[in-house]
């Protein structure tokens, strides 16, 4: 299993609605960055991800589940090399981590988050998925 970081901006997609589209849950668009794009194509069924609140929040507040690995995006023109997921949401975090908790703890200096912060999909290593499940209190 792989982990991973998806940023939304919640005036866009908020946790609140992921955690209301339920199991069907839904896909993940609007990825126009060729990196973020291959990390999508990297996922796999049953992958988890943490759902970021971007710009507004900026704080770790969920949990996501990859459930249907990439295809092209129907939001995208035609003809263009877009790709989404489907997700839906397993948990919340009991405390969101912030971006300010993630830069201030030495052991995540190395998370994409802090060191390609625009990156809006990102790998997250087994190491920085428990610590950043233990500091959110799951």
């Amino acid at each position: 299993m792989a982990y991973w970081l998806l940023k939304s901006e919640p005036s866009a997609w908020s946790w609140q609605q992921q955690v209301a589209a339920g199991a069907k849950g839904t896909f993940w668009n609007g990825v126009r960055n060729h990196l973020a794009k291959q990390n999508m194509m990297k996922m796999k069924k049953g992958d988890l991800g943490f759902f970021y609140h971007s710009n507004e929040g900026k704080e770790i507040v969920g949990v996501v589940e990859i459930i249907h690995e990439s295809y092209p995006d129907p939001t995208a023109e035609l003809g263009e090399p877009w790709v989404v997921v489907d997700v839906k949401a397993v948990k919340p975090l009991k405390k969101p981590v912030t971006l300010a908790d993630v830069k201030a703890e030495p052991r995540l200096a190395t998370m994409s988050l802090v060191t390609s912060m625009r990156l809006s999909v990102q790998p997250v290593t087994d190491a920085q998925w428990k610590l950043i499940c233990k500091m959110g209190g799951i």
